[in-house]
């Protein structure tokens, strides 16, 4: 910021806007604006934007959430014909007068485009007072067809966490500025942004660390293991697999198709007869061992050598399950506990930490049980939660949902966040493709972080793939993985995403 005259960063920023919201009008000139302003950088940034809007034809009216404007957006939005009314100020207890708050509330229902400035992502707890209220009049004039545009970031949303505590803008589009804020890539504050858009205003290369990456196509194509001229099935990697049951023979064929379609030399099912016999239906390629119930470590044993585990989809929760459980994680090999597993091990906390790489798998409720936690609250706090119960339990947790969030033990390590989840994948058996595609990839070498970030992404993009606009099955999914890896790499027919 010292190497550029003062504002200029703030210029670049409004010229983004502007541009953005330019294009979400369509046409600008006798569009309604509204402006709601704070008294902050982001107030400042709206201002700005508002009056390059202003010079194109736009009817431009700003809110005054607070008694300090930023002055020098202020003055160049009047200049430019945009008018501001105050809010703020009138009234013993800071109320608004009875005409600012009519002149208010016909300005923001007859919106055409609503740009929030309000706070900025120096904001911490949910919008209060005035600022709440304007929040709660945008959002129904969103509903009545208004565009609503966040500036950096929507007000009341945390930047660091995504978490909201109280009143918090909902937007249509983000124009977020420099870099991404952690907010925009978790829920609930992803939700409340929309799509988001990151203007580059000049500010790289940062030197610090990111505490929250997302990962892009490159960053997932760099580390996807690659069959070299020497390879055989041994040497791609060999996944041992303990799912399914005679009552969920289906979680067994979607684990074991996504470790197949993941890259896996050679996968190794561990089942009841049931399962092993749908199974060989679908997968004739996967080497079959039935569970022995007397014995569980001793069918473990028969299977043959494996380079890691995946152990919980449809497995039952019983003490059978826990006998295999306790025997795959007493080894010394990366194991992926899921589903039915999580169930087993939160019973059973003393199986864990082990020194061997573990990643678990949970939604909300399965990791609510594993911690002793509240779903709702994880579901609110899904950064913290994630984070602490990597701490916790001493594994690498990837914490599905709305997003996936994906943390290391290690609190210096940075926390994945994945971008390319989709609603659609809220299906059945969509986590158990999860698991096999994951389990392919420890087997085939990736540490947990990585095995979890890239089969999350790839996850995510097989069904966007497969969705495309209309309901899916977890097969669609397992369908669409070939896919998914050929366009992270650059060479599928949807590579273009």
């Amino acid at each position: 910021m010292a190497k550029v005259p003062d504002g200029a960063l703030m210029q670049r920023a409004a010229a983004g806007l502007a541009s953005v919201c330019a294009g979400l009008l369509g046409e600008v000139y006798g569009a309604r604006v509204v402006v709601l302003a704070g008294g902050g950088d982001n107030g400042g940034d709206a201002l700005f934007a508002g009056a390059r809007l202003a010079r194109r034809g736009a009817a431009v009216t700003v809110v005054a959430a607070s008694a300090q404007l930023h002055q020098a957006g202020q003055a160049e939005l009047l200049a430019s014909g945009g008018q501001v009314i105050a809010l703020a100020g009138a009234g013993a207890a800071g109320d608004p007068a009875p005409e600012i708050a009519r002149a208010t509330r016909r300005a923001i229902a007859a919106a055409d485009l609503i740009i929030d400035g309000l706070t900025g992502i120096g904001g911490h707890g949910g919008l209060r007072g005035p600022a709440a209220e304007l929040a709660l009049l945008a959002e129904q004039a969103r509903a009545d067809g208004a565009v609503l545009t966040a500036v950096d970031l929507p007000s009341g949303i945390d930047a660091d966490t995504g978490e909201v505590h109280g009143t918090a803008v909902r937007a249509d589009v983000t124009v977020t500025f420099g870099t991404w804020k952690p907010g925009l890539l978790i829920d609930p504050g992803a939700s409340q942004a929309g799509a988001a858009e990151l203007v580059d205003i000049g500010l790289g290369p940062f030197l610090a660390e990111p505490t929250v990456t997302a990962l892009q196509a490159a960053d997932v194509a760099a580390v996807l293991p690659e069959p070299t001229a020497e390879s055989d099935k041994y040497r791609r990697g060999v996944l041992g697999v303990l799912a399914g049951s005679d009552r969920y023979t289906g979680a067994a064929v979607l684990c074991v198709g996504g470790a197949i379609r993941g890259g896996a030399g050679m996968v190794r099912l561990i089942s009841a007869p049931a399962a092993l016999q749908v199974v060989r239906q679908h997968w004739p390629e996967a080497v079959l061992t039935e569970a022995d119930e007397a014995s569980p470590a001793s069918a473990i044993e028969a299977a043959g050598q494996v380079q890691a585990w995946v152990a919980g989809p449809g497995l039952g929760t019983g003490d059978q399950a826990r006998a295999e459980l306790a025997t795959v994680l007493a080894s010394s090999l990366p194991v992926l506990v899921d589903a039915d597993g999580l169930t087993v091990l939160a019973a059973n906390r003393d199986l864990l930490p082990r020194s061997a790489p573990t990643l678990i798998t949970p939604h909300a409720g399965e990791l609510a049980r594993l911690i002793a936690a509240d779903r709702a609250d994880i579901e609110a706090r899904r950064l913290h939660y994630a984070r602490a119960a990597a701490a916790d339990l001493g594994v690498t947790v990837l914490l599905k949902g709305s997003t996936t969030v994906i943390a290391e033990p290690d609190a210096s390590e940075p926390t994945l966040v994945n971008p390319t989840g989709s609603s659609w994948l809220a299906t059945a058996g969509s986590g158990d493709v999860l698991s096999g595609l994951s389990g392919a990839l420890l087997a085939q070498g990736l540490a947990p972080l990585q095995a979890a970030g890239a089969a999350a992404y790839l996850h995510g993009m097989a069904g966007r793939l497969a969705a495309n606009g209309a309901p899916i099955g977890a097969g669609d999914v397992l369908t669409a993985l070939p896919e998914a890896i050929r366009t992270v790499k650059g060479t599928g027919q949807f590579a273009a995403l």
